[in-house]
C-alpha cells in the first residue's frame, strides 16, 4: 500500500477514536435529571425568580424563595410574551437580554428552566387574554396570517439558540406553549378553537422550532389546566406522543377552594399514569395562590398534594407563580404570614431546591 495513503489512514483512525462516541445531548441530560429525581426529591420551582420580588426588582443575587429558605428554587421559570414583537422587555416588563442572564446563571449553577409563552396574536397583536376574535384558525397552516406566525416562531427561536454558554452550548430547557387550553381566557382556549385546530398549533410549533429553526435542545410540556378527570379528558387537546416529554397539569383553583384538594391529586394520579405508561416526564407545572391569603397554605394544600404517596413517587417538579412587587405574590417574602409554613415544606427532605439537586446530580455522575 502506498505510505502516504497508509499515514492518512492512520490519522483518520485515530481522529475517529479520540471523537465523541455517543454523546448524550444537553436535552438527554435535562430528561434523564427529571427522570432520575422521581421518587426522591420533587423540585421546586418559581418563575422569575432572579428578576423581582417583593419591594425589589433586579437585585443581583436576590430571590424571594432565597430570602426564605436560604437556597434558591431548582426550577427557573421565565416568559417570553412578546418576542415575537421585536421590542426590549416581556410583558412583565423583564428585558429579554436580562432573562438570557438569568437563564445562563440558573444552567450554570445546576438549576432547570423552564419558558412559558403568552404571545401577542399575529393577527391584531392582541394580547394572549383577548377572546375577542378567533386566532389560532388562521395561524396554523392553511390560515390566512400563517406566514405571519412563522415570523413570531422565528423570533422566539433565535432567542432561544440565543441563550448559548460561553463554550457554545445551547442551554437545555422545557418549553411550555399553548397552556391551559381546557380553559377559556386565552385565545386558544376552548371556547375560541377546536381541539384540532389547537393540535394543529401544537403540532406545527413544535416542528416548526425543532426541525426547521434548529430549537433541538428544548424539552416540551403539555400542560392543560384542572378541567378533566379522566385521561380521555386530559388528552382532548395532546398533540401526540412525539410532540411531548413533559405530562403536565396547572391547577390553582384545586389547591386554594376549600373541599378540592383531594380532587387535585386524582388528576394527578392521572397525569402520572399515562406519563409512566409513556415513560415520560410528569409534573405540577404550574400552581399557586395569590397573596397566600391562607398563611398554612403551603403546608395544608400544596405540601398536602405533594406528599401523598403516589405524587412523592412520580412527579419531577412543580412551579409557583411570580412575585410581582406592583401587582401579586405567589411566594411569600420574609415577614409575610405564610413564610414560615413555606419554609417547613421546602425543608422537607422529599421537596427539593437548588442545592439538593446539585448535590444529587454530584452523587449520580
Amino acid at each position: 500500500m502506498n505510505k502516504l495513503i497508509w499515514t492518512l489512514l492512520m490519522i483518520g483512525l485515530i481522529v475517529s477514536c479520540k471523537a465523541p462516541q455517543n454523546e448524550i445531548s444537553e436535552k438527554q441530560k435535562l430528561f434523564d435529571i427529571l427522570q432520575s429525581v422521581k421518587g426522591k426529591g420533587i423540585l421546586f420551582g418559581h418563575q422569575d425568580t432572579y428578576a423581582y420580588g417583593y419591594t425589589w426588582k433586579d437585585v443581583e443575587g436576590n430571590s424571594d424563595v432565597k430570602r426564605v429558605t436560604g437556597d434558591y428554587p431548582a426550577v427557573f421559570g421565565w416568559e417570553l410574551g412578546g418576542i415575537e414583537k421585536g421590542v426590549k422587555a416581556n410583558l412583565d416588563t423583564v428585558s429579554f437580554v436580562n432573562i438570557r442572564k438569568y437563564a445562563l446563571k440558573a444552567f450554570a449553577q445546576g438549576g432547570v428552566n423552564t419558558f412559558s409563552w403568552h404571545p401577542f396574536s399575529a393577527t391584531k397583536r392582541v394580547d394572549s387574554w383577548n377572546t375577542t376574535e378567533r386566532v389560532v384558525d388562521k395561524i396554523i397552516p392553511g390560515g390566512a396570517y400563517h406566514e405571519a406566525f412563522k415570523k413570531d416562531l422565528d423570533a422566539l427561536a433565535d432567542y432561544l439558540n440565543s441563550i448559548v454558554t460561553e463554550d457554545g452550548v445551547k442551554i437545555p430547557f422545557i418549553f411550555r406553549p399553548w397552556h391551559e387550553m381546557d380553559g377559556t381566557w386565552f385565545w386558544w382556549g376552548r371556547t375560541s378553537c377546536t381541539p384540532q385546530e389547537l393540535k394543529d398549533l401544537f403540532q406545527f410549533t413544535v416542528k416548526y422550532l425543532r426541525e426547521d429553526k434548529g430549537v433541538d435542545q428544548m424539552l416540551v410540556a403539555y400542560s392543560p389546566d384542572r378541567n378533566f378527570n379522566t385521561i380521555e379528558d386530559y388528552l382532548t387537546w395532546y398533540p401526540g406522543d412525539e410532540y411531548v416529554d413533559v405530562i403536565g397539569m396547572d391547577n390553582y383553583y384545586d389547591l386554594y377552594t376549600k373541599g378540592l384538594v383531594d380532587e387535585a391529586i386524582k388528576k394527578l394520579h392521572v397525569i402520572i399514569k399515562y406519563a409512566n405508561e409513556k415513560g415520560k416526564i410528569s409534573a405540577l407545572t404550574e400552581t399557586g395562590y395569590e397573596n397566600i391569603p391562607d398563611s398554612t397554605w403551603y403546608i395544608n394544600k400544596l405540601g398536602v398534594v405533594l406528599s401523598d404517596s403516589i405524587v412523592a413517587a412520580n412527579i419531577s417538579y412543580t412551579l409557583v407563580w411570580r412575585n410581582d412587587p406592583l401587582k401579586h405574590f405567589f411566594f411569600p417574602y420574609p415577614g409575610q404570614p405564610s413564610a414560615k409554613y413555606a419554609k417547613e415544606l421546602l425543608d422537607r427532605d422529599g421537596i427539593w431546591l437548588l442545592n439538593d439537586l446539585v448535590e444529587f446530580n454530584k452523587q449520580n455522575k
